[in-house]
């Protein structure tokens, strides 16, 4: 099957209102073009110099999505355009956000990545931590950075029930804090190739798909 092909597959499982985010990291932009050509705008990248150098040479009205973990000396790199960042786990990060996005004179959007997985592995806020952090009322200072949401990536298991514990858990937290931000905060990301649609029964508005779209990726 062809990229367009299984790009209208999942998109005709997705509920009205999901979100869908085209995961290109490691894909070239000859793929990310046939994507695009086929109606997609989401597209979400895991390392800051691959997505500068792809958001050169294609078409301006994509929306790049920083997907994987964020070295703060990196944001400067993806400020100037990136449409949300997604895996904001700190914060020391969120600090730099805004400080980059200010120089850009942008606000840029972002989630909050929370720790739910049983691995240690997985990176995000702890809970109570995030908690501790909003009740300072720092980030609501903040003019640069608009936070839409929560993300988390799920236990790495074969074990549905684990799964649906972790969705249950971020959901949950979803629900918790969004009376703290209000209406712009409307996005529960979370969900891949291989549990999406588990997570969509919990919720989800927004699913980062790669494999299912593009392939294996070539590393």
């Amino acid at each position: 099957m062809s990229i367009k092909e299984r790009l209208h597959d999942i998109l005709a499982t997705l509920p009205e209102g999901v979100k869908l985010v085209a995961v290109s990291k490691f894909h070239p932009a000859e793929s990310i073009r046939e994507a695009y050509d086929a109606g997609q705008r989401i597209f979400g990248e895991s390392r800051p110099q691959e997505m500068a150098a792809k958001q050169a040479q294609l078409p301006a009205d994509i929306e790049w999505m920083m997907i994987g973990h964020l070295q703060t000396n990196k944001v400067k790199m993806i400020a100037p355009f990136v449409s949300m960042i997604s895996s904001v786990d700190s914060e020391r990060l969120i600090d730099e956000i805004e400080k980059q996005a200010a120089k850009c004179e942008r606000v840029i959007d972002i989630l909050l990545e929370v720790h739910v997985a049983r691995e240690e592995t997985k990176s995000g806020w702890d809970v109570d931590e995030l908690r501790t952090y909003l009740d300072s009322g720092v980030l609501d200072r903040m003019a640069h950075v608009r936070v839409r949401g929560v993300m988390t990536i799920a236990s790495n298991t074969d074990d549905e029930s684990i799964v649906r514990g972790d969705f249950e858990r971020i959901r949950a937290i979803y629900d918790e804090l969004k009376p703290h931000f209000g209406a712009a905060f409307d996005t529960l990301s979370i969900g891949m190739s291989d549990d999406y649609p588990v997570a969509l029964e919990y919720g989800s508005t927004m699913v980062r798909i790669g494999t299912a779209i593009f392939g294996s990726r070539s590393y």
